[in-house]
């Protein structure tokens, strides 16, 4: 039986939707049908991957010819992401959001409740999540190549690009929040964060969070936009092998390191003692990857979960996670950093392979 053809329309048309038009314009089991943007210069730019394409300044008279598009990307600023995303929810269009999904756990709350009550897919532009190097890192972590996992780190780091809607935590700690929570497959009971803003008053453009899993598991992210060097750098230390993931060199994005460390059970006292502590050397090597870009993948999974019935890998559950998480970075920087223990209600802590749950409308609570 053939599929359906799915047609696509893209709100949002600067870096990531431009990116999104060039994808669709090529992507087998899909027919992007219409652009928007407030901005013709944008529209222009996006257009030169899909001539003829139907564009769009107002998102009003995109709205008013819904009956044309089954699904929608939304591309736009973090602010509007809620407002677009129910309006396109009650219309009855399968959504994929970049992130974060909404600016309040209690909005994305809210679209996570309307599309499954709708029986929609809901998506979030986790794309990390669909990135080579940390599938192969997930893969081994859940076979226990790694053993134990102690703790994550991560950096993320330029000179810029300044955001003006929001701060430098929610700009790029999205990304390694969510990595954190899909490898561990798990949320973070509690929260540490300190951030400061040295470009300008009033947006933190610099900060180190530090995220308290369960079973004592530690994650830290330094996120910054006032940094003379670009990382993409994500570290797992196990009792077993380290693995790091560097997304900025075109080969050997991840490399193993086959040592550890292991101390005695007992105190010691002197340097004979010290030696119980057991260095084990080994190998350091760089599997070869299936290298492929990111947002095609997301954009495929995307489509094929539409087509399939299949449950995204980054739904609307884990972009509330994220946002829920969030909310608690901006506590503690408030707080100068003082922990801030996360409220999860029983639905919330749900991870990947959850069944059918009944969802309540809840906020996030943080003490």
């Amino acid at each position: 039986m053939m599929k359906k053809t799915i047609r696509v329309a893209v709100i949002g048309c600067g870096y990531w939707g431009k990116n999104y038009v060039r994808l669709l314009a090529q992507l087998p089991g899909s027919k992007l049908v219409a652009i928007c943007d407030q901005s013709q210069k944008h529209l222009r730019e996006a257009s030169k991957f899909a001539p003829g394409v139907k564009k769009y300044r107002e998102i009003e008279e995109l709205f008013a010819h819904a009956p044309s598009f089954d699904a929608a990307i939304v591309a736009t600023n973090p602010g509007s992401h809620y407002s677009i995303t129910r309006r396109l929810l009650e219309m009855d269009k399968h959504v994929l959001v970049e992130k974060p999904i909404t600016t309040s756990s209690a909005e994305a709350d809210e679209l996570v409740l309307l599309a499954q009550n709708r029986n929609l897919i809901l998506m979030v532009g986790h794309i990390f999540l669909f990135n080579s190097g940390i599938e192969e890192i997930k893969s081994y972590i859940d076979s226990g190549t790694l053993g134990k996992i102690y703790y994550l780190y991560a950096r993320r780091t330029n000179l810029g690009p300044v955001r003006q809607d929001v701060n430098a935590a929610w700009d790029l700690a999205p990304h390694d929040i969510a990595i954190f929570n899909h490898l561990l497959g798990n949320v973070p009971e509690w929260v540490s964060a300190v951030g400061a803003n040295f470009l300008r008053e009033g947006k933190v453009d610099a900060s180190f969070i530090v995220l308290g899993y369960p079973d004592g598991k530690l994650g830290n992210i330094h996120v910054s936009w006032a940094d003379p060097h670009k990382v993409r750098e994500v570290v797992v230390i196990g009792s077993e092998q380290r693995v790091v993931f560097n997304d900025t060199v075109p080969q050997q994005k991840v490399t193993i390191y086959k040592k550890g460390i292991a101390a005695s059970s007992l105190p010691y006292l002197s340097y004979a003692d010290y030696q119980q502590i057991a260095l084990r050397d080994g190998d350091i090597i760089s599997p070869c990857l299936n290298i492929k870009e990111p947002l095609r993948s997301q954009v495929t999974h995307f489509l094929e979960c539409i087509q399939d019935g299949h449950h995204p890998l980054s739904d609307g559950l884990s972009g509330l996670q994220v946002v829920k998480i969030l909310e608690a970075v901006d506590a503690s920087m408030k707080l100068q950093g003082a922990p801030v223990k996360i409220n999860w209600t029983p639905y919330q802590m749900h991870t990947n392979g959850r069944t059918e749950i009944t969802l309540q409308q809840t906020f996030a609570e943080t003490r």
